[in-house]
């Protein structure tokens, strides 16, 4: 399959379904946890797909592609943090929580290949043409 848009790559839609679960299942957090943890959980794992989609903007620069694919590994590992501060208050079951953290971990080893292969992705390596 040709990548047309960061929207067709699997790891992003991985990072865009988790983050939409993350916003619902926080819905339920407790009101004291709204600045806290639900605002954290929130925006770390939104960020996941932001810095994916910052990082398909920027593969023409093999160096920015990585970096950008690089924050984002940080804000899924941050969220794995967040996650597991939801279980340790009592806010998620242990089955959602494992099943979070092991979605989170595909994500990352997803975004490492992408970092290895970054050649792939990017203009300056690729003679074909990428749409952008």
């Amino acid at each position: 399959m040709h990548v047309k848009s960061f929207r067709d790559l699997e790891v992003y839609k991985l990072a865009r379904q988790l983050s939409l679960e993350i916003f619902q299942t926080s819905k339920k957090f407790p009101k004291e946890e709204k600045y806290s943890l639900t605002d954290q959980i929130r925006r770390a794992s939104r960020s996941v797909g932001a810095q994916i989609a910052e990082a398909w903007a920027k593969r023409r620069y093999q160096k920015h592609f990585i970096s950008k694919l690089t924050d984002s590994d940080g804000e899924q590992q941050e969220t794995q943090h967040w996650i597991e501060t939801a279980f340790d208050g009592g806010y998620l079951s242990d089955e959602l929580n494992i099943d979070w953290l092991n979605r989170y971990a595909s994500v990352g080893k997803m975004l490492n290949s992408m970092i290895t292969k970054a050649d792939i992705f990017c203009f300056q390596n690729n003679k074909k043409t990428i749409d952008q």
